[in-house]
């Protein structure tokens, strides 16, 4: 084990073989121990992997080395040379060692991959500032925190809860969570979220979601289960892997007797010493190791910058999708609309309208229902009590408000033979890319409010984008024609399905499947979750509602689409990384088992080499954080 091997100068070869033992038997069975472990815990569970290798490999030789030492006459003269008996205590001890460093370098690389988890939950702070009912300011542990309290931010403190901003103005750092490098600006009504950076200013927050239902736990767990996820891939390598370790052990047998018939000096030594470099250059770590590194890095660089993906499938899904069906409100527009013009008929005046429109829309949760109750605020009307609420999903709302019939939605809701509309008037409206909601008052058709959602400032750029990513782009919407064209005639999006009722959304994502596509639909609404759920990946505004980022397989946690066009080129790179890596693992096993098995590879070499190959499936991976 030392150059020169100066013990054999000094003292007869067998107490060279005794020291070299003393010396070995610390190193192999104390420091190799957890090898051996998990080699016979390998056995029993009947799944062979790296360490059924190693550990055959090492105590072959530690074996057969004590009893070259202990027992030399034993030995038929296959295995002696001109000196006797060789023993390979050098061999076992430094693979022990080298694989044992292999472990420490790959678990302290490793650890990089899970810096977006340890990232994440770095954001949460400690402790919270609660407002007392008295006045009185007091410091909590969060976990003390309930839904409710009062809590006080000053500036530069981290949001501790998820609420909603009752005094104050500050500009919120929300970089970490989103992605988004500019400061939101922040005052009464806003919402704000847990581990996002206050700025210069003071804001009382009102508690809404708490501990492990923040938004912030919830992408924890979500990364946290991405990870440990599989990806289909991985099934493959697993099947593989399977046969691979029998086949390595076949071909180590393979190899001593080949050199045991060679007929060359200390036949069987040298088969004793190639058999046991091939189980240890052959170790399956790399190939083990080739896909849930660059999953568990990937999902990690996702969760960095917005991007939140519920498994390894769906970011090998999204990498192959060529379809995008696109919801308009909310998903291309920024699902805040107002009222940008009412018009009545027989008798009502505007204001009388939009009184009977905003008492019947508080049972609503849907945006248009906000718009409506908004402008009904700003006219400062005093709302009355709706009894009988119905809503019908696609079509619109009805109940009694003031004694009346009430409808509103849809042209379905009208009255037979209905000649009062102004067409020419509802299509201008529509053509400036508004939404017309029709009322009906006592089944007489009553007139109208045109509802508009602005486009958001970035989904432009976003259609740009992924468009030239080749893929097709389909708008879904359940809006007026007329709207939904002006929309996307604005936008550049040539293909457009309107008129579409929630149940319809599912059906037309089964249409284009049909033809061959795989098709990613990105929506936010409550009505958008069968459409998430029929196609092949469904992606989900975080800022929507919950039924719809269950039903995800991403979850953007900004309404950004160019955050998809990210997401893609971020699953492509996590797709080339897992095959670069497999790449690696299999190259690395081709050449270097035929050079271990003709003795040109030695155990010593062959345990650097399969560190070596374990580090550089490591370090590939990592190469996805700059992505």
């Amino acid at each position: 084990m030392l150059p020169g091997k100066p013990l054999m100068h000094v003292l007869p070869m067998r107490w060279n073989l005794v020291v070299q033992m003393v010396l070995s038997i610390p190193v192999v069975l104390w420091t190799g121990w957890p090898l051996f472990v998990r080699m016979v815990q390998s056995f029993g569970n009947l799944s062979p992997n790296m360490f059924t290798l190693i550990g055959l490999g090492v105590g072959a030789a530690f074996i057969y080395s004590i009893a070259a030492t202990m027992a030399p006459s034993w030995f038929p003269a296959g295995f002696r040379s001109d000196h006797g008996v060789e023993a390979y205590f050098e061999t076992a001890v430094v693979v022990t060692l080298l694989v044992m460093l292999g472990q420490v370098l790959e678990l302290r690389a490793r650890r990089k991959t899970g810096d977006a988890i340890r990232k994440l939950l770095g954001l949460a702070p400690k402790t919270a500032r609660i407002v007392l009912p008295d006045g009185r300011e007091q410091d909590l542990p969060v976990e003390l925190i309930q839904v409710g309290d009062s809590v006080r931010i000053r500036p530069g403190e981290k949001v501790p809860v998820d609420g909603i901003v009752r005094d104050g103005h500050s500009a919120v750092d929300e970089s970490l969570l989103t992605g988004e490098p500019l400061p939101v600006e922040k005052t009464s009504g806003d919402e704000v979220t847990g581990g996002t950076l206050n700025g210069s200013g003071t804001l009382l927050v009102e508690a809404k979601r708490v501990g492990e239902q923040t938004l912030l736990a919830g992408i924890v767990r979500l990364v946290s289960a991405a990870q440990r996820s599989r990806a289909p891939i991985q099934r493959l390598v697993d099947r593989v892997s399977a046969y691979f370790v029998p086949l390595v052990a076949l071909a180590s047998v393979v190899t001593f007797i080949g050199w045991a018939v060679s007929g060359t000096p200390a036949a069987l030594a040298h088969g004793l010493l190639n058999a046991v470099a091939v189980l240890i250059i052959a170790c399956p770590c790399a190939l083990g190791l080739a896909t849930p590194l660059a999953i568990m890095v990937g999902v990690g660089r996702g969760a960095e910058s917005g991007v939140l993906i519920r498994d390894a499938e769906a970011l090998e899904t999204l990498a192959k999708a060529d379809t995008l069906v696109l919801d308009k409100t909310g998903t291309l527009t920024e699902g805040k609309p107002h009222v940008a013009r009412i018009r009545a008929v027989v008798g009502l005046t505007e204001s009388e309208l939009l009184h009977l429109a905003a008492s019947l829309e508080r049972g609503s949760e849907h945006p248009l229902a906000a718009a409506i109750l908004a402008a009904a605020g700003e006219r400062r009307l005093k709302l009355s009590e709706a009894a009988n609420f119905q809503s019908t999903a696609g079509v619109g709302v009805r109940g009694t408000v003031d004694g009346k019939q009430v409808e509103l939605g849809t042209r379905e809701i009208l009255p037979a033979g209905t000649m009062e509309i102004d067409t020419a008037e509802v299509e201008a409206e529509r053509s400036q890319g508004r939404t017309v909601l029709f009322a009906v008052v006592d089944g007489r058709y009553s007139g109208w409010v045109a509802v508009e959602d602005p486009i958001r400032s970035t989904t432009a750029e976003a259609v740009k984008q992924l468009r030239g990513d080749g893929l097709r782009l389909v708008m879904l919407t359940g809006d007026n024609r007329t709207t939904a064209n002006a929309v996307a005639k604005r936008l550049g999006i040539e293909e457009v399905v309107a008129d579409v009722r929630p149940a319809g959304k599912a059906d037309e994502i089964k249409r284009l499947q049909s033809q061959g596509r795989r098709v990613v639909f990105a929506g936010d609404g409550v009505n958008d979750a069968p459409a998430l759920a029929s196609a092949d990946i469904g992606i989900a505004l975080g800022t929507g509602a919950d039924v719809a980022i269950e039903s995800a397989g991403v979850t953007l946690v900004r309404p950004d689409l160019r955050a998809v066009a990210r997401a893609r080129r971020l699953s492509r790179h996590v797709r080339a990384t897992i095959r670069q890596n497999l790449a690696l693992a299999f190259v690395y096993n081709l050449l270097c088992v035929p050079a271990a098995a003709l003795g040109i590879i030695t155990p010593i070499w062959a345990g650097a080499a399969m560190s070596l190959s374990s580090l550089s499936v490591v370090g590939n991976s990592l190469r996805l954080r700059t992505k």
